[in-house]
């Protein structure tokens, strides 16, 4: 698995060229995209700036000394380097695994291609069918949330961590929603969870990646073009 995330998210930084913005996704793939930009900045003279998604990225960025901008500094970014929880032949994604489903899907909404790092196991035939599908909402309305959500037919499950609800970089809370079968129309079903009052973002990200690299334990990379 290891193999897998480091040989993508290398692949990756690797179609990074200088003088461009990039996007810097959040988890443990875009940490070898990470690692693979610093050496290039240090070997190559590669010049970029990049925008983080998370604490914990803009935290690992600094510590590999990559040049940080924030959305107030940037009109738009020329390339975000992203994983995923799962992608289908379409390019439609589950994202939010790691929480940051709301500043990931601001940051690709204005970048000109998203490229998608993956292993093999999260290509999938439908969306919904091996992750569940988060859902930031605000606390107040969270059982409002999950009223409207079941009866879309999901199953909705409080995030937690150490005993307590987790709380996002936004101090919002996931709602993990499980739908049997899989999610039969993905584009349907992000307008419905976007109408309802309440709910911040929803994991599903449409029509927004553009390059996928799947990497494989060989230490090797295939790259999809949408």
């Amino acid at each position: 698995m290891t193999a897998q995330k480091k040989s993508a998210g290398r692949a990756a930084a690797d179609l990074v060229t200088t003088g461009q913005t990039v996007g810097l996704g959040t988890g443990s793939t875009v940490f070898f995209t990470l690692e693979r930009l610093a050496e290039r900045i240090a070997e190559e003279g590669l010049s970029v700036r990049g925008v983080p998604t998370s604490i914990d990225t803009e935290t690992k960025a600094k510590g590999f000394g990559i040049p940080l901008a924030t959305l107030g500094e940037v009109d738009s970014i020329d390339v975000t380097i992203d994983g995923a929880d799962e992608i289908d032949g379409a390019f439609q994604m589950i994202k939010g695994g790691g929480g940051a489903l709301l500043r990931e899907k601001v940051v690709a909404s204005i970048s000109s291609q998203v490229i998608t790092v993956v292993g093999p196991d999260k290509v999938v035939a439908t969306l919904g069918t091996t992750f569940d599908l988060p859902v930031e909402v605000v606390p107040f309305a969270r059982a409002v949330c999950e009223r409207r959500i079941r009866a879309l037919g999901g199953e909705p499950r409080v995030r937690e961590k150490d005993g307590a609800p987790f709380v996002t970089d936004n101090s919002a809370q996931i709602l993990d929603v499980h739908f049997p079968g899989g999610i039969a129309d993905a584009p349907a079903l992000e307008r419905a969870l976007d109408e309802i009052p309440g709910v911040v973002e929803s994991g599903l990200f449409i029509g927004l990646s553009h390059v996928l690299v799947i990497g494989n334990d060989s230490g090797e990379a295939e790259t999809r073009r949408k």
